[in-house]
């Protein structure tokens, strides 16, 4: 019989702000640093951490501004994606994680590579769930409005942006390219979540000023190439095919720059863990048996 081990909620202070996570596994096994994208939190690690948690060590945090982390103003804080990976890479340290593989999604991709970028030593391989590092995973209708905000970022441009961190916007994420016989295996409760803590007071500027700064992601996306080009790091991209947001060609993109990369289609969407947790949790074990040692 599988063994479940708990998942614990905790709170590091880093640089004076509470930043949440989930904790679960072995403290001596294997480490998995598992990085969210928007507009969700560790939370969309539930289902993934305990499939997990009797062979690796799992960390999920809450990006600042995300979940249950602080979310300071965007007058107190700059929301820049340098800025989060460095306090992602801050939080690290502060709670005495050393090497780990990265789970990347979303945001979670460009705060993670970033962090690859300054600490190559530290990062043993990577899991890509629909977290994109090429021109080309970039799904042409749903980042025309981006596109636009961050080219010239005004109240007009920025107008229709808002609408993507609303109920319907976040439920169109949940909910797009999967399939009908999958549509039953998606709870309700995960947009609900999302958007309640999105309709918290300040979010409107704090998520503009991250969307605003996202292409300072784009001019990264040579120095990301590079990394796996040098580093030869071990990579798997698990990737839900439906996504509108990050399309598959992101997926098939790994293989220029890193040949043995493992790619893996799934018949899902944008958030792949909604619907295929078991199916990725054994992609994951097996890739991270092979790739960063044996579990415990």
């Amino acid at each position: 019989m599988a063994i479940t081990l708990p998942v614990h909620h905790r709170t590091a202070i880093v640089r004076g702000h509470e930043i949440h996570y989930r904790e679960a596994g072995p403290a001596d096994a294997p480490a998995l640093l598992l990085l969210h994208g928007f507009p969700t939190s560790s939370h969309m690690f539930r289902d993934l951490i305990p499939l997990l948690a009797d062979r690796y060590h799992l960390i999920a945090p809450d990006h600042l501004g995300f979940g249950r982390s602080a979310a300071p103003s965007a007058k107190e804080f700059d929301y820049t994606f340098a800025e989060l990976a460095s306090l992602t890479a801050e939080f690290t340290e502060t709670i005495g994680l050393g090497r780990f593989a990265l789970y990347i999604q979303d945001y979670g991709s460009p705060i993670g590579l970033r962090l690859a970028l300054a600490h190559p030593e530290r990062v043993t391989a990577i899991v890509s769930q629909n977290g994109n590092a090429y021109d080309e995973g970039l799904g042409a209708d749903a980042w025309a409005p981006v596109l636009a905000m961050i080219a010239d970022r005004t109240p007009a441009t920025e107008e229709p942006v808002r609408g993507i961190r609303s109920l319907d916007g976040i439920r169109w994420q949940y909910e797009t390219g999967v399939p009908a016989e999958y549509r039953d295996l998606l709870s309700p409760d995960a947009w609900h979540h999302d958007a309640a803590l999105m309709a918290r007071d300040g979010q409107d500027d704090i998520q503009l000023d991250l969307i605003g700064d996202y292409g300072s992601n784009f001019a990264l996306y040579p120095a990301f190439q590079e990394y796996f080009r040098t580093s030869r790091v071990p990579l798997l991209a698990v990737w839900g095919e439906g996504d509108e947001v990050f399309v598959p060609a992101g997926a098939r993109a790994f293989r220029r720059d890193l040949p043995d990369a493992e790619i893996h289609l799934l018949p899902t969407g944008h958030f792949a863990l909604e619907t295929h947790a078991p199916a990725i949790a054994g992609l994951i074990g097996d890739f991270l048996e092979r790739t960063v040692g044996p579990a415990v």
